[in-house]
């Protein structure tokens, strides 16, 4: 499986100029924890995340604490003064399981999915919950179909249980065995394929 199976696209993006109460205001009225940064030319160039938003922007309730000027909250400032920058990008065809060990090692949330220098995508760990969470009869439909489109229809019995894949095969040929399991593992949401002789 591979990032573009699960990216979600289009991405949103914010430009340089873009306010820090803007971006935030977008955040939360769509649910993103991080949006990728963009130049004039949609290049990649940064991250605002959740963090940066946030970070120095609420002032500390007067009732405690009595603010001096240095505690004072930032003001208003564009996106780019607070994004996280250089950021980690990876390409489309990136493995999904090499993607979850870099999101996994970098503590990162959401990461930007990129061809060269343009965002053409973003996976997020919802993404990846989503992926996992998906539905057997789903999955099953989405490995039948695939399967029939390399394979010809009723080539394959397909069953799927907590996102195991048995395919059932009448035939004794090795290549189009090793071809099946690499379709049904690239299907979202699959953990496992095995090829089981129909009837066991």
């Amino acid at each position: 499986m591979r990032a573009c199976d699960v990216m979600t696209t289009p991405v949103v993006t914010v430009t340089t100029d873009a306010t820090v109460k803007d971006t935030a205001h977008l955040m939360a009225s769509r649910g993103f924890t991080a949006i990728p940064v963009v130049d004039e030319d949609d290049r990649l160039i940064g991250i605002v995340t959740e963090a940066d938003i946030v970070r120095g922007r609420i002032p500390q309730d007067a009732r405690y604490r009595r603010p001096t000027d240095d505690e004072l909250p930032l003001p208003c400032a564009a996106v780019v003064d607070v994004m996280t920058s250089p950021v980690i990008a990876m390409g489309a065809t990136t493995d999904v399981a090499d993607l979850i060990t870099a999101m996994s090692d970098g503590k990162i949330r959401s990461m930007p999915i990129v061809d060269g220098s343009r965002v053409v995508g973003i996976v997020t760990r919802r993404d990846l919950v989503r992926v996992i969470g998906r539905a057997d009869p789903e999955i099953e439909q989405d490995v039948r179909h695939k399967l029939a489109a390399c394979c010809g229809p009723e080539r394959w019995n397909v069953r799927v249980h907590d996102g195991v894949v048995e395919l059932g095969d009448e035939h004794d040929d090795e290549t189009e065995r090793h071809i099946a399991l690499v379709v049904a593992e690239a299907v979202p949401g699959v953990v496992a394929a095995h090829v089981m002789p129909v009837g066991h």
